[in-house]
């Protein structure tokens, strides 16, 4: 007597045979995306909230402290105001731009196993997502955080940007301190 096993391809069968490795690799995208789309909703929340209180009558910002004011800028150019200009072709290019890090974090991240490592690709994920909501929704990103000191002020900029910034800065510490020791 013969035995036949049927083989089910993986879309109709009820259970899919698990690696380690491919859990692991959606354990870690889970944790990018999650940290992501979180950090691009509390950007965009946080934007909503500053474009419904404060009026187009408010030019010089709102004074919360001796160094902190918010205000409301559309820059439609890159970090910092840099490379201004209202063009439609630069909204989708640098949002075509910023998407195409996000893909790219993506994958980098599926190879590493770090929880620094993770929230880093996730912060800038989000931030990124947060300022291209802004640039296909309205064709500017939405700063309103303004630092100053001695009369001096930092360009403004949002929560998406911050993100960004302090992703950098621990994918920089993972670089230089972690991935180091992991490759011995």
């Amino acid at each position: 007597m013969y035995a036949y096993v049927v083989r089910m391809p993986y879309s109709l069968s009820t259970t899919r045979p698990s690696s380690v490795a491919g859990q692991r690799v959606r354990h870690i995208l889970w944790w990018v995306v999650t940290i992501g789309l979180v950090v691009a909703a509390l950007d965009q929340l946080s934007k909503w909230q500053v474009v419904r209180s404060l009026s187009a009558e408010v030019v010089q910002g709102v004074e919360v402290t001796g160094f902190f004011n918010l205000v409301l800028v559309c820059n439609t150019g890159i970090s910092f105001g840099l490379l201004p200009g209202d063009s439609a072709v630069k909204a989708w290019l640098l949002s075509a731009f910023a998407l195409a890090i996000v893909v790219g974090l993506l994958i980098w991240a599926r190879s590493k196993d770090s929880q620094l490592l993770m929230a880093g690709c996730g912060l800038v994920v989000g931030g990124a997502l947060g300022n291209v909501v802004d640039r296909m929704r309205i064709g500017c990103v939405i700063d309103f955080i303004d630092v100053h000191a001695a009369g001096w002020h930092w360009p403004a900029f949002n929560l998406a940007d911050s993100a960004i910034t302090v992703g950098v800065a621990l994918l920089l510490v993972h670089g230089l301190f972690f991935d180091a020791q992991e490759g011995k």
